[in-house]
């Protein structure tokens, strides 16, 4: 993913969340939920990297609580049965108003969402609307567009969900979305200040341990990881909480609003306790396209991020996505916090 949101392009296409659905922080676990979960006990730890993007810096020092969260990213199939129980209707799929987006092309104003499609041949990496594309009728259930559906699917993560969507079904299943600090924290497994889920050698002996773009990003796909897009939860192997799939194969959304830089107090003495980022000031990106909409932390990267165009199949990488965006490599997973 660029630094530069592809979703933005179609900023201007559907800023169609709709009203904040803010997400439950269960109390108390109910039986059932805790079955596809992992416990991930609370510490303090070096949140953040000096050494890839700069905005992952400053590396700074953060304690979080222990709390439980999604072994892996929801599946397509747990995401058809929230919106068979609640009748729920994604982002993507709801209608645009042609009265809301003037300068719009007419054809763009039905529901859909941005889909990757892999060049011919070598692109300039600055140009990303040469493989993405916003695509009439894409969506959770048809991820391609009209012509597609999500059979054999329902192990992969769900994808072209809104930061709204996500919100929605952790609502559902009394849980909440993770703040970045939660989130960064469960994704290194207890490996303090590395550079991967797994340790710093990225391939160590050659075994591919993410769900990531090997070759020449966008146009050749090695396979190497044995996918060309999304992967089966659980087919890698997970870090040192039991967690899968916390780098590569999907971004997952988190609570926080993004700033370009983490915010950190100026003469702290203290690390602080389960940081929170919610000022709406500190989510835009001035001078972008859909400047104006809010944008969230999004973490782990995805199976189209690529050495040589983006590397942040780590757990500090962050990136910044406007709210309205629905991706076909962007999902989520969940967390409940113990009193």
């Amino acid at each position: 993913m660029s630094t530069t949101s592809p979703a933005s392009a179609a900023a201007s296409m559907g800023h169609r969340t709709g009203p904040a659905q803010q997400g439950k922080t269960a109390a108390k676990p109910v039986s059932g939920q805790l079955e596809t979960m992992a416990w991930v006990p609370g510490g303090t730890f070096l949140m953040g990297s000096a050494d890839f993007y700069p905005e992952e810096r400053p590396v700074h020092r953060v304690t979080v609580d222990g709390f439980w969260m999604d072994s892996h990213p929801v599946t397509v199939a747990e995401f058809r049965r929230f919106v068979t129980a609640t009748g729920y209707v994604t982002v993507a799929e709801r209608p645009l108003a042609a009265a809301d987006y003037p300068d719009a092309d007419p054809a763009l104003l039905v529901p859909g969402s941005l889909v990757f499609h892999r060049t011919p041949g070598p692109s300039d990496l600055r140009v990303y609307p040469t493989w993405w594309a916003y695509v009439p009728g894409a969506c959770w259930r048809l991820p391609g567009g009209r012509a597609s559906d999500c059979r054999g699917l329902a192990r992969h993560p769900v994808t072209h969900v809104a930061y709204a969507d996500a919100q929605a079904y952790a609502t559902w299943a009394g849980k909440a979305l993770p703040t970045e600090a939660e989130w960064e924290y469960a994704a290194r497994g207890g490996l303090d200040g590395a550079a991967y889920a797994w340790g710093d050698e990225l391939a160590p002996g050659g075994r591919q341990m993410a769900n990531t773009w090997q070759g020449e990003f966008p146009w050749q796909n090695l396979r190497a990881d044995g996918y060309e897009g999304t992967s089966p939860v659980g087919s890698f192997p997970a870090n040192g909480y039991g967690l899968d799939d916390m780098v590569g194969n999907v971004w997952e959304w988190t609570s926080d609003q993004f700033a370009p830089r983490h915010p950190v107090a100026a003469g702290a003495c203290c690390a602080p306790r389960n940081p929170r980022a919610g000022t709406p000031a500190s989510g835009t990106a001035i001078g972008e396209s859909g400047a104006h909409l809010p944008r969230r932390v999004i973490k782990g990267g995805s199976h189209l991020c690529a050495p040589s165009y983006c590397l942040r199949y780590r757990p500090a990488a962050r990136q910044g996505e406007t709210v309205d965006s629905a991706t076909c490599h962007l999902g989520f997973r969940c967390i409940i916090r113990t009193p």
